[in-house]
C-alpha cells in the first residue's frame, strides 16, 4: 500500500508531509484515511509538541481533493456523512490542542487550503496561492473552509473568495492576515521549523491551554470566556512546568520543561 503521509519527530516537532507529488498532493481516499491516522499520532504522542504540515514537490501543498477519483467513486464526505468518515478529515473533527505550522508553498486550494486552515498559523513562499475553487466545480469547500476562512480574514474577503472561487497570491494572503509570513521558497521550511522550535521550547501542557482557551473562548461571550480563562489557568498554574518557569528564571537558566 502507497504511503501518502510521511510523519518524522525530529527532537519533538512532528513534520507531517502531503507526499503525493505526482498529483500535486491531490488527496485521495486512502490519502485522507492515513492524514487522519498521523493527525491522531501527532495528537496522543507525548514527546511530539509542535507540528509543521508541509507538501512535497516543488509545485504545491495541495490542490485539494483528487477530483478524478472523485469523478468516479464520488464524494466520501457525502456517501459516509454519519459515519467515522468524519474522524479522519481535519477540517471536521475535534482540534488538536498542540500547536500547528502549515509551511505552503506553490498551490494551496480547495482541501489542501483547509488543511492549512486547520492550522493555528500559516507560513508561506511568495509564489504560493490559496483558494477555493469548489465552485466552479458545483458544489462548495465541505472541510470547514465556509467556517473557517471568515474567522481569519475579513467577511467581505472571505465571501468574495468563496463566491468567485478565485485565488489571492502570497502578498494578498499577508495583508488580510491569513498568513503570518511570506518568505523565498529556500527559505520556508528552515522558517517554519525555527518558529516550531520557539514553540516547542515551552511548557507543553501551557501551550495546549492557551490553544483550547483561544478557540474555545471565541465562541464564548466575554464574561464565560474570562472565566474558562480562569480555571485552566488555574490547573496549569499547579503543574511541575509552572514552576520550573520561575525557578528557571532564578537561576538564570533555560528551563527544563516536562509537560507535566
Amino acid at each position: 500500500m502507497a504511503k501518502h503521509i510521511d510523519l518524522e519527530n525530529r527532537d519533538g516537532i512532528a513534520f507531517i508531509t502531503l507526499n503525493r507529488p505526482e498529483r500535486l498532493n491531490a488527496m485521495n481516499e486512502e490519502m485522507w484515511a492515513e492524514l487522519g491516522r498521523v493527525w491522531d499520532a501527532f495528537a496522543a504522542d507525548p514527546a511530539l509538541r509542535v507540528a509543521v504540515v508541509s507538501g512535497a514537490g516543488d509545485r504545491a501543498f495541495s490542490t485539494g481533493m483528487d477530483l478524478k477519483e472523485r469523478a468516479v467513486a464520488g464524494d466520501p464526505r457525502a456517501r459516509e456523512f454519519w459515519t467515522s468518515a468524519l474522524a479522519r478529515d481535519p477540517g471536521r473533527r475535534e482540534p488538536v490542542w498542540k500547536p500547528m505550522i502549515a509551511a505552503v508553498h506553490g498551490y494551496c486550494l480547495a482541501g489542501g487550503f483547509e488543511i492549512a486552515l486547520s492550522c493555528d498559523i500559516r507560513i508561506c513562499s511568495e509564489e504560493a496561492t490559496f483558494g477555493l475553487p469548489e465552485i466552479k466545480r458545483g458544489f462548495f469547500p465541505g472541510s470547514s473552509g465556509t467556517v473557517r476562512l471568515p474567522r481569519i480574514v475579513p467577511l467581505g474577503m472571505a465571501l468574495e473568495m468563496l463566491y468567485t472561487g478565485e485565488s489571492i497570491s502570497a502578498s494578498e494572503a499577508f495583508r488580510c492576515g491569513l498568513v503570518n509570513r511570506v518568505v523565498p521558497r529556500d527559505d520556508l521550511m528552515p522558517a517554519a521549523e525555527q518558529l516550531a522550535r520557539s514553540i516547542a521550547d515551552g511548557p507543553p501542557l501551557a501551550l495546549q491551554a492557551v490553544k483550547e482557551v483561544v478557540l474555545r473562548g471565541l465562541d464564548l461571550p466575554l464574561a464565560d470566556a474570562i472565566r474558562f480563562e480562569a480555571g485552566f489557568r488555574a490547573m496549569v498554574g499547579g503543574t511541575e512546568d509552572a514552576a520550573e518557569g520561575p525557578r528557571a528564571f532564578s537561576e538564570k537558566r533555560k528551563p527544563g520543561y516536562k509537560g507535566r
